[in-house]
C-alpha cells in the first residue's frame, strides 16, 4: 500500500504537469474558446476542476466531498478575467489535493469517507477523483491540441515515433520505475 500512495502521488502530478504544459503555450482568449454552443471551454474545465477539487479535499477524511459551500453549476461560467487567475484557481485546487494526500499512511486507506452520502474507502475516493481528472485533463489537452494546430508540441509519443520510442525503452536494462519518471 505505500507503494499505491507513491504511485497515485506521481499520477496525479503527472496529469497536473499534463495541463501545465498546455496551458504554457495558449492565449487568454484561446484558454477561453468554445467550439460548439453548450460546449466546454479550457477555461470553465479549469474552473470546474478547481471547484470540484476544493469540495473533494477540504477536510477529505472528516468531511463529506460534496461541500455545502459549492456551488457547482456556477462552475460551468466562466468568470475569469485573466490567464492569471485561471492558473491562480488551477494551482489553488490541486494545493488543496497535495495537501490531502501527502499525510496519508498506510492505515488511512480502508477508512470509509462520503462524497454525496455515498461511502467509499480512501482508496475508491482517491481512484474516483484521479479518472474524474484524467478525463477532464484529456479534455483539456485535446482542446488545447485543436488550439494549436500543426503548432501543437506532443505531451506524449508523436505520431510515427512509436518505435523510436520503444527501440529507447527495450535499449535499457529492466528496472521499477514509475511510468512518470522520465516524462
Amino acid at each position: 500500500m505505500e507503494s499505491y500512495l507513491t504511485s497515485i502521488k506521481k499520477q496525479f502530478e503527472y496529469y497536473k504537469s499534463l495541463g501545465d504544459k498546455t496551458f504554457k503555450d495558449l492565449t487568454f482568449a484561446e484558454l477561453q474558446k468554445e467550439f460548439a454552443q453548450d460546449s466546454n471551454s479550457i477555461s470553465i474545465i479549469v474552473k470546474h476542476m478547481a471547484g470540484n477539487m476544493l469540495s473533494r479535499w477540504t477536510n477529505f477524511l472528516t468531511e463529506d466531498g460534496e461541500k455545502e459551500w459549492r456551488h457547482r453549476d456556477q462552475e460551468f461560467i466562466d468568470t475569469y478575467t485573466s490567464k492569471d487567475d485561471l492558473i491562480a484557481d488551477w494551482k489553488k485546487g490541486w494545493e488543496c489535493l497535495f495537501d490531502a494526500i501527502t499525510p496519508l499512511e498506510e492505515k488511512d486507506l480502508e477508512q470509509i469517507i462520503y462524497i454525496r452520502n455515498q461511502g467509499h474507502t480512501v482508496i475508491e475516493a482517491i481512484n474516483r477523483q484521479l479518472a474524474h481528472y484524467a478525463y477532464h485533463i484529456g479534455q483539456i489537452v485535446f482542446l488545447g491540441k485543436l488550439l494549436k494546430g500543426k503548432n501543437w508540441i506532443s505531451l506524449s509519443i508523436p505520431k510515427g515515433d512509436s518505435s523510436k520510442y520503444n527501440k529507447d525503452k527495450f535499449s535499457k536494462e529492466k528496472s521499477r520505475t514509475h511510468f512518470t519518471d522520465d516524462v
